[in-house]
């Protein structure tokens, strides 16, 4: 993200007895898929180290974008990333936050300062992993040379002392709160507590970094199995950039190596579901996604299983650059005119649900235990399809834009399941509203993100997945400057309500602040700032020989550390 788009708020402030979420996957499209997940993970504990091994074939919709911890923006990436890295800690089956290369930890009374104990664990050189490879890390994440999109998790999130500072460029990173005070103790002083601070740590952003190995590659670190360390489950033996295969083979100098049964992973990215079928039926994967039409064909096939995947699909208008958008009725025309109960039930048959919200359900949970967007028709006179309502709010957008028609171009991603979804919308788009064009411009995932970025866009087909389990996560997206706003839209209540949330009176009052969140999310929808399409689910075939794969729809979608394959 470009550094001058950077959010400037210097806070974030988990609200004071908010749940961190009940992280195992519950129901997608209406129907459970906890039993899919749980049964994905059976045998974990037992199969690992005992089972066959072999190595595990894996298929990807999309290239890795960046294998750079602190550059990283895309699950895809997250994912490989933390095959063969660990950081402080890590989840278990259910999502919950547990040691990994911190083997305890202390927090003190007043929550703002966590000290990590290092337990005994190797680089793939051979070097000891210390603190201090944490601080370099961490600073680099928050260093503005860097411009890390992903630099907000230390400031706003995190609440690491200084790190807003200095990513505004006011301090140097050596005033970064976290210090190395031996080789195996790593102190971080926050601002304020921050009650899932410990969850945060198995983002990859947080991973740590070797600085006397980095310094060896520099401009080329993360770009070849030379230019990248391992302290995780896996060795990275066979990467090169936008590789369509690459592979990972175990690493017998990980701590928990006992415990980890694959012989490696082999990744293949096939951005064609039906290839990816076949694939899979001839045994050389083990694990492929599926959409439309090869759900029809596999749904009873006991191998099959629908796993929430916690992403949040929706279309992005650029209000800031095209005057047409940053028309209100225009937008809510368009919104009004998506029908997304078609979008999930007759194209993408894989369990994604239609989503009214700008907070997709089934990640966020309340001081009261209940899921935040649980209700979906709570916004429904401002977010459902309404042909009628459409039509209105589009003759009125007309008549104050003094046009009779318009002609968007709408950016998507070169894989199967976008491309499809980004043809129904231009179809119900062009259909509801006469007069009406829409233009898709398919793009290779980074150039588009990229587009996006950069503002060099009029209409995005784009998804945002949960890094924490708060809502803020989401709705933090479209304070003034942030730079996941890619639309550039500003509305003083909407940021005022979200400081409050994180700096004023509300963020220790958790009841407060969730029906605030509430008022915050009503404006998102009410301006039309983003057209909420559907919550992601992955119609996953998984084969009968594996098991203990874990699946979590908070930051890291899947884990493999648990996984076994029987021969």
């Amino acid at each position: 993200m470009r550094f001058d788009r950077r959010i400037s708020r210097r806070s974030f402030l988990a609200a004071a007895g908010v749940s961190a979420a009940a992280l195992a996957l519950t129901a997608c499209g209406g129907s459970s898929s906890t039993a899919a997940s749980t049964a994905a993970s059976t045998g974990a504990s037992s199969a690992a180290g005992t089972a066959a091994g072999g190595t595990l074939n894996i298929m990807l919709e999309t290239e890795v974008q960046s294998l750079d911890p602190q550059i990283a923006t895309d699950g895809t990436s997250f994912e490989v990333i933390a095959d063969y890295t660990d950081g402080l800690m890590q989840m278990d089956a259910d999502g919950a936050a547990v040691p990994a290369l911190a083997e305890t930890y202390d927090i003190s009374e007043d929550g703002k300062t966590y000290t990590f104990h290092l337990r005994d664990a190797k680089w793939s050189n051979g070097d000891a992993v210390t603190a201090a490879d944490f601080v370099f890390g961490w600073q680099r994440a928050v260093d503005p040379a860097n411009a890390s999109e992903y630099s907000y998790m230390l400031s706003d999130i995190g609440q690491v002392v200084n790190a807003a500072e200095i990513i505004a460029g006011e301090k140097p990173v050596t005033d970064l709160g976290v210090t190395a005070v031996d080789d195996k103790t790593l102190e971080v002083q926050l601002n304020v507590p921050v009650s899932y601070f410990l969850s945060l740590m198995y983002f990859p952003t947080f991973y740590p970094v070797n600085e006397a190995f980095f310094n060896t590659c520099k401009d080329t670190f993360g770009t070849s199995p030379d230019t990248v360390l391992s302290n995780g489950a896996f060795i990275l033996t066979d990467y090169q950039p936008a590789a369509t295969a690459f592979e990972m083979t175990k690493n017998p100098d990980y701590y928990d190596a006992a415990n980890i049964a694959l012989d490696g992973l082999a990744y293949q990215v096939i951005k064609d579901s039906q290839q990816a079928l076949m694939s899979f039926q001839t045994g050389a994967l083990d694990l492929t996604l599926l959409n439309g039409e090869q759900v029809d064909q596999v749904k009873d096939d006991p191998q099959f299983t629908s796993v929430g995947a916690g992403y949040l699909w929706y279309i992005s208008p650029n209000i800031d650059a095209v005057p047409e958008l940053a028309n209100e009725n225009l937008r809510k025309a368009m919104t009004s005119a998506l029908d997304r109960d078609a979008i999930t039930g007759d194209v993408l048959k894989d369990g994604s649900a239609p989503c009214y919200t700008a907070v997709p359900p089934q990640f966020a949970t309340g001081p009261d235990g209940s899921d935040f967007s649980a209700d979906q028709t709570k916004f429904a006179d401002s977010c459902a399809f309404d042909a009628a309502k459409a039509a209105e709010y589009y003759e009125t957008a007309k008549s104050e834009l003094g046009k009779d028609g318009f002609s968007f171009d709408m950016i998507v991603d070169a894989d199967d399941a976008p491309q499809k979804v980004a043809q129904v919308v231009k179809e119900q788009l062009e259909t509801t509203l006469p007069g009406l064009t829409v233009n898709l411009t398919v793009e290779p995932k980074k150039q588009r993100v990229q587009d996006m970025q950069d503002g060099n866009f009029q209409l995005g087909l784009t998804r945002w997945g949960p890094d924490y389990a708060d809502p803020m996560t989401y709705l933090g997206m479209w304070v003034t400057g942030n730079s996941n706003n890619y639309g550039l839209w500003s509305d003083a209540e909407f940021d005022s309500i979200i400081e409050e949330c994180t700096t004023g009176d509300l963020c220790t009052d958790p009841e407060g602040r969730w029906a605030a969140l509430y008022d915050a999310e009503a404006i998102v929808l009410e301006q039309a700032v983003i057209f909420p399409l559907y919550g992601q689910c992955n119609a996953e075939m998984i084969s009968s020989a594996v098991t203990g794969v874990d699946f979590h729809p908070v930051a890291l979608n899947r884990v493999y550390k648990r996984a076994a394959k029987n021969a």
